[in-house]
């Protein structure tokens, strides 16, 4: 264990801290996480921490956001505050009232991938994890659905209600770089392995692959499967938990390239000032995240 690891261990105790990382984050990051897992598994483990005063999350805004929506009585802070999804960003609150006025008939759903701005317009939330599920857990028969395109689309093909997508829609611009050429360059590269991407890919290459998962839905299917090989198309630090979680499987990217970058900010230095330091604290206004809340708990809930 390196010093600056010995520093984190020993400053999460003086702290009575806990490390919470996405699984899109570097191995030097996995490695040092008390908690590691997809956005549904980190939201359901923000709402089960009671014990610990301090909160490190190494991921992106929008998790941190939603630890805090879960822990208002606790200090939630982030690496390296410059951590935004892009996507998040893609619907901002005005986008989403707009959109409610012209379907007034339709339950809204938003990916937990938005901004706490937008979730405290929302009826539920939900994650590529349990999006299907959630989206039949309401009753309406319309469903505001953003801001992710791609994944409103996967919902749409799983279930019999109408996908409204937010306007302007959003995307993932890591998933937007697989293409089914590159789905099809690894069926003839690997032909024996089962080919799986992520939800947040166009549906032409969601159609092509052999699966469909989530990333915890991935780690789950990999290790119950027979199969020794697969091809993953997602951020490629899923393959470095895969990797340490179910060792003798044979793992190739879909592309090698297919990096998020704000995922890639937060270091150990960083994670040591943030443990050390305190900051920076993430905070939402009362009246948001009163809202959000309700929205976090009802998928919380419907995920059950």
């Amino acid at each position: 264990m390196s010093s600056i690891q010995d520093e984190i261990k020993q400053l999460k105790e003086e702290k009575n801290a806990i490390i919470l990382a996405h699984n899109y984050q570097p191995k030097e990051i996995q490695d040092i996480a008390d908690f590691l897992g997809d956005s549904l598994e980190l939201c359901i483990k923000a709402s089960e921490i009671e014990d610990k005063d301090l909160v490190v999350f190494c991921g992106v805004d929008f998790m941190a956001e939603t630890a805090y929506i879960l822990n208002r009585d606790k200090k939630i802070v982030i690496p390296d505050i410059n951590a935004e999804c892009p996507m998040a960003h893609m619907l901002p609150e005005e986008e989403l009232l707009k959109a409610k006025e012209e379907h007034p008939d339709a339950g809204v759903i938003l990916y937990v991938n938005s901004i706490a701005e937008a979730k405290q317009h929302a009826d539920t939330l939900c994650t590529s994890a349990n999006a299907v599920k959630i989206t039949e857990s309401l009753p309406h028969d319309k469903i505001l659905f953003g801001p992710d395109n791609n994944l409103g689309a996967h919902v749409s093909e799983k279930i019999d209600k109408e996908i409204i997508p937010t306007p302007k829609g959003g995307h993932c611009y890591v998933h937007k770089l697989f293409h089914v050429e590159d789905v099809e360059l690894k069926r003839e590269e690997y032909p024996n392995a089962i080919i799986i991407c992520h939800p947040e890919c166009n549906i032409d290459v969601q159609e092509a692959c052999d699966e469909v998962l989530s990333t915890g839905g991935m780690l789950r299917f990999i290790a119950e499967s027979d199969a020794e090989e697969f091809v993953i198309g997602t951020e490629i630090d899923m393959i470095t938990r895969l990797d340490s979680e179910i060792p003798g499987k044979k793992l190739y990217p879909m592309l090698e390239g297919a990096i998020c970058e704000t995922m890639k900010l937060h270091t150990l230095e960083k994670v040591r000032d943030a443990l050390k330091n305190e900051e920076p604290v993430i905070t939402l206004p009362d009246e948001v995240a009163d809202k959000s809340l309700k929205a976090v708990k009802h998928m919380l809930e419907a995920s059950k």
